[in-house]
C-alpha cells in the first residue's frame, strides 16, 4: 500500500476508534455499529463489551514479521482467544472496546491490514495453502493471490458493492479454497494461464460457479477482477441483502449473458491496459538431506523439504502457541507458516529435523479426520450465532474417545452455528447448520443435517438436506454412525458410497 493509502487508512482508524467509543457508550446501536465496523475488519461479539479484530493474511501467508507482530499484540493487550478462520485469517477475540483501534493501527507496521476484513468489500484473497511448494502444481499462484489482494485493497474505496466479494486462487492440485464456487475462482493451468469461475457461493441458494474462460492470461487477472466488481455493482441487488451476492446474478442475468458481459468488460479494460499483473515467485533456496514420514508430514516439491500440518481442535489456536512458533522460526532459515481454509496451519520449508521439532511442539493437534472437523466460532461469541458449534464439536470428540473404533473411521464434518455458511457445511461429508426445533411446544437447540457433500477437486458436490437433529443427540449420533461404518470394515468414503440409505436411516432415528 502506498503512502497516501496508508495516511487515509490511519484517518479512518481514528474515526473508527471514536465510533467504537460511541457504541460502547450506547450512543450508537448495534446495527449501525456493525455497518461501520465490518469494513474495518472488526465486530462486537454477542457480549457487546467484547470485540473481535480480524487480521487479514493474503493467501493465508503468516510470515515471520507478521507472526512476530501477532506475538507482540497478544502480549501487549493480553489477548485470551485466537481463532483461525475459514478465510485464512486470524481472529483476535474478547477485546476491550478501547483496544480495537490501537490494535488495527499498530498492525500497519507489520503490513497487516484489517480494512475490508468484513462488510460489503472484497474479502481476504484465499490460496491453496501449499502454493509454490506442492508436488504436481503447474506454477506458484501465491504471488498472484498476494498481488490481487493488494490491488483490491488499493481500489476498495472507489466503489460500494451490494455485498462482499470472495476471490480464491487454486494451484491446480489442492482446491480446498473452493474456487469452483467462489465469487471469483482462478485455477492454475499447465500453460501458465487460469481457468476462471464466477458467481458461485454458499449460504442460502448455494450455487456452483460459472466457467467463464478456460485460459485467462495470468497478467490479465486485475482486469477480470475489476470487471467483476463493476458488473456486480451494475447488476447486484442493493435493495435486498439476502440476495445481494454474485450467485444471484445467475438468476437475474442468466449464466450465459453473465459470462458474455464479464468477458466484454474485461476485454475493454485489458485493451486500455496499464494494470498488467507482473509477479515473481520466490522459491525457497534451502534443501534438505534427511527424510521424515508421518501422518502430519507433507513432502514438498523442493528436495528434502517438508510441510508439517497442525490442526488445533475447532480452529482455536492456543494463545501461547504463536510465541512457541516464533521462537522456533527465528532459528530456522526460510521456514514460514501458512493458514489453510479449514482452520489448519502448515509449517513449510522444513528440513527433516525442523519438521520433527514442529511435530513435537504441536502434539495437541487433531489426530483423526473427525478431530479435523471445521466449526465456526459459535453463538457464545458471534452475535449472529444460534448454536455453540465449538462446544458441540468438543462434546462429540470427548464422547468418541470412549469409542475409539468409531472415532477412527468418522470423516471430517463441518458445523455452522447459524444460517450462514462459515464452516461450509454444504460441502461436508456430513454438514450441520444451527437451527431451532420445537419439541412439545418448547424450542430446543438443534441442527439441520446435510449428507454427501465433497470439496475434492475432481468431485465437488453439495450435500443433501436430510432432517433436523437435537444438539443433545449429536454425540450419540456420531457414535452410532462410526460403529456402523467400522462394522463394515470400510473407510468412510467407501461406506458412504455403498451405504447412503443406512446413513440417512441412522440420522432419522435421532429425529
Amino acid at each position: 500500500m502506498n503512502k497516501e493509502w496508508i495516511e487515509l487508512y490511519r484517518k479512518e482508524i481514528k474515526e473508527f476508534g471514536e465510533e467504537t467509543r460511541e457504541f460502547h457508550d450506547k450512543e450508537m446501536n448495534r446495527k449501525d455499529y456493525k455497518h461501520v465496523s465490518g469494513g474495518m475488519g472488526s465486530y462486537a461479539q454477542r457480549d457487546a463489551d467484547q470485540h473481535m479484530v480480524r487480521f487479514r493474511m493474503n493467501g493465508g501467508n503468516l510470515t515471520k514479521a507478521k507472526l512476530k507482530h501477532l506475538v507482540d499484540t497478544i502480549d501487549k493487550y493480553d489477548v485470551k482467544r485466537l481463532k483461525l478462520s475459514t478465510c485464512q485469517t486470524i481472529q483476535l477475540h474478547d477485546l476491550k472496546y478501547d483496544q480495537v483501534a490501537p490494535i488495527i493501527e499498530e498492525a500497519i507496521d507489520a503490513k497487516i491490514y484489517t480494512k475490508a476484513g468484513g462488510g460489503d468489500n472484497p474479502r481476504n484473497v484465499m490460496t491453496s495453502p501449499l502454493a509454490g511448494l506442492q508436488k504436481g502444481e503447474p506454477f506458484d499462484v501465491m504471488p498472484y493471490a498476494t498481488a490481487a489482494a493488494d490491488y483490491m485493497l488499493s481500489i476498495c474505496r472507489d466503489f460500494k458493492m451490494p455485498r462482499k466479494l470472495k476471490v480464491a486462487f487454486c494451484n491446480g492440485v489442492d482446491d480446498s479454497v473452493h474456487t469452483t464456487f467462489r465469487d471469483m475462482g482462478f485455477v492454475a493451468n499447465s500453460d501458465g494461464t487460469f481457468k476462471l469461475y464466477v458467481a458461485g457461493g454458499l449460504g442460502a441458494n448455494h450455487k456452483m460457479g460459472v466457467l467463464v474462460k478456460e485460459d485467462v492470461p495470468a497478467k490479465d487477472i486485475f482486469y477480470y477482477i475489476k470487471a467483476m466488481i463493476d458488473l456486480f455493482c451494475a447488476n447486484g441487488n442493493y435493495e435486498n441483502r439476502a440476495k445481494a451476492r454474485t450467485r444471484y446474478l445467475q438468476e437475474t442475468m442468466g449464466a450465459e449473458p453473465l459470462k458474455e458481459e464479464l468477458l466484454r468488460r474485461a476485454g475493454e479494460l485489458a485493451a486500455q491496459g496499464g494494470h498488467d499483473c507482473i509477479v515473481q515467485s520466490d522459491e525457497p533456496k534451502k534443501r534438505g538431506t534427511k527424510t521424515i514420514e508421518g501422518p502430519r508430514i507433507i513432502e514438498q516439491k523442493q528436495e528434502g523439504l517438508y510441510a508439517v500440518e497442525y490442526h488445533p481442535i475447532g480452529g482455536e489456536l492456543p494463545v501461547d502457541m504463536p510465541k512457541k512458533m516464533l521462537d522456533a522460526l527465528s532459528r530456522m532459515d526460510e521456514v514460514e507458516c501458512r493458514i489453510g481454509p479449514d482452520e489448519t496451519m502448515y509449517f513449510v520449508n522444513c528440513t527433516a529435523d525442523e519438521a520433527q521439532e514442529f511435530l513435537d511442539m504441536t502434539n495437541d493437534a487433531a489426530s483423526t479426520p473427525f478431530e479435523h472437523s471445521v466449526a465456526c466460532i459459535g453463538a457464545s461469541i458471534c452475535q449472529q450465532g444460534l448454536r455453540n458449534s465449538q462446544a458441540v464439536l468438543r462434546d462429540c470428540i470427548e464422547e468418541l474417545k470412549k469409542h475409539p473404533q468409531a472415532a477412527a473411521v468418522l470423516p471430517k464434518v463441518r458445523i455452522s452455528g447459524c444460517t450462514s455458511s462459515c464452516s461450509a457445511h454444504q460441502i461436508g461429508a456430513i454438514g450441520f447448520q444451527g437451527f431451532v426445533k420445537v419439541v412439545d411446544k418448547v424450542p430446543q437447540p438443534a441442527y439441520r443435517v446435510f449428507v454427501g457433500g465433497s470439496d475434492k477437486s475432481d468431485h465437488v458436490t453439495f450435500g443433501d438436506f436430510v432432517d433436523v437433529v437435537l444438539e443433545k443427540d449429536m454425540p450419540a449420533l456420531f457414535v452410532k454412525l462410526g460403529e456402523a461404518c467400522a462394522a463394515t470394515g470400510k473407510d468412510w468414503d467407501s461406506y458412504a458410497q455403498d451405504n447412503r440409505e443406512e446413513i440417512v436411516e441412522i440420522i432419522k432415528s435421532f429425529v
